[in-house]
């Protein structure tokens, strides 16, 4: 049976996909979050800790024996990013699906809109950099960059790193659907960027 943590439990994505794991596999989870006093848990499939993101002591206590881990924050992405990769690489933990946004390579085609410099962009850049450090890392990742969240239905599309990203929007339950088959297929998408949005 295979055991994740989900850091940022709390959040919509977080939760969205905590609910699609509990439903549709039999994952243990973990559930790491600022505020994890505030959960409900399903006692026979999760245990909390609460803990903050960048505190290498409360990751590795979280980490430690996990099958994989799924990261959806907001904030200071690089500094997360930096935090978490180097705790999972000490613990040896190898599996991290991380989220961060759409446009961080300058994927997104003129006819969906602007497409910044992401180095020289205050929303993008600590995506960017999140990422480029994921990317240098030894970990087996998959970097999520979804389009702007909806509460629609599980509806998706996929493009790779290196195509033009597909659209504008992407809802929660579709993101939490693909994070499941991410676990569900440990082959799927390793050490690959992916787009997610819903078909125009």
């Amino acid at each position: 049976m295979k055991k994740g943590l989900i850091i940022g439990a709390t959040g919509s994505i977080g939760s969205a996909v905590r609910q699609t794991l509990l439903a549709q596999t039999d994952v243990q989870l973990t559930l790491y979050s600022r505020r994890a006093d505030r959960l409900k848990l399903t006692a026979d499939r999760e245990t909390a800790i609460a803990g903050s993101a960048t505190d290498d002591d409360q990751l590795a206590r979280a980490v430690r024996g996990q099958d994989f881990v799924f990261v959806a924050l907001s904030g200071d992405m690089a500094s997360f990013a930096a935090h978490i990769v180097a705790v999972m690489e000490r613990a040896n933990v190898q599996r991290l699906i991380f989220i961060t946004t759409m446009g961080i390579y300058q994927e997104i085609p003129a006819w969906l809109g602007d497409s910044p410099e992401p180095y020289h962009n205050p929303i993008l850049k600590s995506f960017r950099e999140a990422a480029d450090q994921i990317e240098q890392s030894g970990l087996n990742y998959t970097i999520i960059r979804p389009g702007w969240y909806t509460n629609g239905p599980v509806n998706y599309e996929l493009t790779q790193k290196g195509e033009p990203f597909g659209g504008h929007d992407v809802s929660r339950a579709s993101i939490a659907a693909y994070v499941a088959k991410l676990v569900l297929e440990p082959t799927r998408d390793n050490r690959a960027s992916v787009g997610i949005n819903t078909p125009e």
